[in-house]
């Protein structure tokens, strides 16, 4: 296990000293929510510092690792790393200087400095997002040397800046809930802090705009992981198709991100999906597994590729 962390930690320090530090904060928040009793709209308090905590320790290891499958170290990337560092940090620090006050972090004009640091943190994030992209638009010009590791990265950052503009609507007008100091929300259709599933807190009743947002954002790990498991267990397949493969799954992932975020902005439940989302979900399924069938129908056998 210590060989492993010491490795880890060579992937990117700045990175994993992020992780590190995202790491102790969610053993921290899970003992906020154990002893503190205070509720938030409809749930622990100390819920968010958790989630963004984890989120955090989940995106700086992935991101992490993608730059040590880099053929070359690039500055520019070293300064777009401390710029998402610092942000993450500054974020992170708001939200629990903000439960540890007892109040919202998030869509919270209460007060003046409440104002000021809820915009604060939304140029913060526009910064994040540009950061990330500035360290999509290396990787491609740097290119992978593994075709199928390059492929699952390239659209692993791609989709997570889909995830992250997913978020966008809840701090738009309409998103306004009419409720004096509270300026966006999360859910559609119904106040926030109602009936929500377990952990995520996603609305069970109306549309959560939470939800295409938290899809997009973990396809950096989703697609790194089909790349995985597609070398490991599909090992007669080319390279060519298995990078293919994870194309089309790229592909319908974008597409899932985005209904996901439709059918929140009308106001609809992630389990209680109408005829018009069932039907598109289908539409997606088949065009999915039409796509990876004429992929696999292409594919090069490993005799023949031997003999060309």
């Amino acid at each position: 296990m210590t060989t492993v962390v010491r490795r880890a930690m060579r992937w990117n320090r700045p990175l994993m000293i992020l992780v590190s530090l995202m790491a102790v904060l969610t053993v921290v928040a899970v003992v906020g929510i154990l002893v503190d009793p205070r509720v938030l709209t409809g749930v622990p308090i100390w819920l968010k510092p958790f989630k963004f905590a984890v989120s955090f320790v989940l995106y700086g290891a992935t991101l992490a690792w993608m730059l040590s499958l880099l053929p070359r170290r690039s500055r520019v990337v070293e300064w777009a790393v401390v710029v998402i560092v610092a942000v993450a940090v500054v974020e992170n620090a708001w939200i629990v200087g903000q439960a540890a006050r007892g109040q919202m972090s998030h869509f919270n004009d209460t007060t003046p400095v409440n104002t000021a640091m809820f915009a604060a943190m939304g140029a913060a994030i526009m910064v994040l997002f540009f950061a990330h992209l500035v360290i999509g638009i290396v990787v491609l010009i740097q290119r992978i040397p593994d075709r199928v590791a390059a492929t699952a990265v390239g659209w692993g950052l791609g989709l997570s800046l889909l995830g992250m503009l997913a978020a966008v609507p809840m701090a738009l007008p309409m998103q306004d809930p009419g409720i004096e100091g509270i300026s966006g929300a999360h859910s559609v259709g119904v106040p926030d802090g109602g009936a929500g599933l377990p952990v995520v807190g996603w609305s069970t009743t109306g549309g959560d705009l939470r939800i295409g947002h938290f899809v997009g954002l973990h396809a950096l790990q989703a697609l790194p992981i089909l790349a995985i498991l597609l070398s490991r267990f599909a090992t007669r397949l080319d390279e060519r198709t298995r990078a293919r493969l994870l194309v089309v799954a790229g592909a319908a992932y974008g597409v899932l991100t985005v209904m996901l975020t439709w059918q929140a902005l009308r106001g609809q439940a992630l389990l209680r999906p109408d005829a018009v989302t069932l039907a598109a979900l289908a539409a997606l399924v088949v065009t999915t597994a039409t796509a990876a069938g004429l992929v696999l129908a292409r594919r090069r056998r490993p005799e023949l590729a031997l003999v060309a």
